[in-house]
């Protein structure tokens, strides 16, 4: 396999992906960040902005971070689940769930921690399974003592554009602190979520990688998997250079929101 593979225009690589993933049972619709962006959802380290300005990103995303200083990391994590909240699926989402529907087989494993693959795939009536999210999910909330799920009040919190330091609520069971409900730094991925996104590439026909780096492991390891198992894999990346630095097959260079709508409209 070339190192740096050719990257035709999109005019002639969506109708070239579109032959190859037609016949497709079951692909792996595999999103990061880049999914997520053209629906103003801040990347991990874009977020950082009013009072968080001047934190490490690795402070306010550890174990070791909420233990030194919970009210600052719940704070954040509170400004970043309004984000989300206000936030709606772009045309990729919609695309992707327009894909589902006419394909029960594609499955969106995703890095992400917002609910709006969940929200596109409602309105498009989608059947199928659920995302499996191996980060876990900002409108989640969990005990950081005992693991208890914690109920978030409903609604979009209220809190200020550049963000404050906040206490997090306190357990119902032991009275421990709650966290957010996401994957940190140093932490493991949740195992259930890990052997299903496994399961489906292992399963699969192709992989559709849309809008991650490939580098937070273990999940960039899904793609490599894919191909060593002989898996064609699709990446979807406005940066030809950074899809070239890693070993996928083929690339449509471009935003999310731009190619998948132009996919799944050739694929109908």
């Amino acid at each position: 396999m070339p190192d740096t593979p050719t990257t035709p225009p999109l005019s002639q690589a969506i109708p070239q992906a579109a032959t190859a993933l037609r016949d497709a049972a079951r692909v792996v619709m595999f999103t990061g960040a880049g999914m997520s962006a053209d629906s103003g959802i801040a990347t991990f380290r874009d977020a950082l902005g009013g009072l968080w300005s001047r934190f490490d990103p690795q402070r306010l995303a550890t174990a070791e971070g909420f233990e030194a200083d919970p009210d600052l990391v719940w704070g954040w994590y509170q400004s970043r689940r309004q984000q989300v909240m206000l936030a709606r699926p772009n045309a990729g989402h919609h695309a992707l769930a327009q894909l589902q529907c006419q394909r029960p087989g594609w499955r969106v494993v995703t890095q992400n921690v917002d609910d709006l693959h969940e929200r596109a795939a409602e309105a498009a009536g989608v059947a199928g399974p659920a995302p499996i999210h191996l980060h876990g999910s900002l409108l989640a909330a969990r005990c950081h003592h005992c693991a208890r799920p914690f109920a978030l009040p409903p609604g979009v919190p209220d809190e200020p554009a550049g963000g404050r330091r906040l206490a997090p609520p306190r357990c119902t069971a032991c009275g421990g602190p709650v966290r957010p409900g996401v994957v940190w730094f140093g932490e493991a991925l949740p195992r259930a979520a890990w052997a299903q996104a496994e399961a489906a590439v292992r399963g699969c026909d192709a992989m559709l990688v849309v809008g991650t780096s490939g580098v937070v492991h273990p999940a960039a390891g899904l793609p490599t998997l894919a191909l060593q198992l002989s898996k064609p894999v699709w990446v979807v990346n406005p940066d030809a250079a950074a899809a070239r630095s890693h070993p996928l097959l083929h690339t449509l260079t471009g935003r999310a929101a731009e190619v998948l709508p132009l996919l799944a409209a050739a694929l109908v």
